[in-house]
């Protein structure tokens, strides 16, 4: 079993999440009521919908962390899956992002805003000057 297979299991139980079809159309999704909390894109990587301002809140100790990847202007963070203190991680990360949606509801500028599975493929090709 696989972590995010792992990460997966634990998550489905909780009350305040419902399995889903992603609107990036890739993997498996988890909301809470009508927002997406997380994406898990492949046995490894996940994206989680923290907020921006949650995003910034953490955002020091985000980027202390090896498992995460932060994208500029994205309300999303990826997050690698690679053990046990990574899903450990992970549940605390879809914790804050539930308060952070249920205090702040509607908080993001899009209705709908994009993971970051389209986003970063899209910055790797603009780095590599594909566009």
């Amino acid at each position: 079993m696989t972590a995010a297979s792992r990460a997966m299991t634990r998550l489905a139980i909780w009350p305040d999440l419902a399995e889903d079809r992603p609107s990036c159309g890739t993997g498996r999704a988890l909301r809470s009521g009508l927002v997406e909390i997380v994406h898990f894109h492949s046995d490894r990587s996940v994206d989680l919908h923290l907020t921006a301002t949650a995003i910034r809140r953490f955002e020091k100790d985000l980027r202390h962390s090896t498992a995460i990847r932060l994208l500029p202007g994205s309300s999303w963070v990826t997050v690698h899956l690679e053990c046990e203190t990574d899903i450990d991680l992970l549940m605390t990360l879809v914790s804050a992002a539930l308060q952070a949606h249920q205090r702040h509801p509607g908080a993001d500028d899009a209705p709908f805003p994009r993971c970051n599975d389209h986003r970063e493929a899209t910055l790797t090709r603009q780095t590599a000057g594909g566009f």
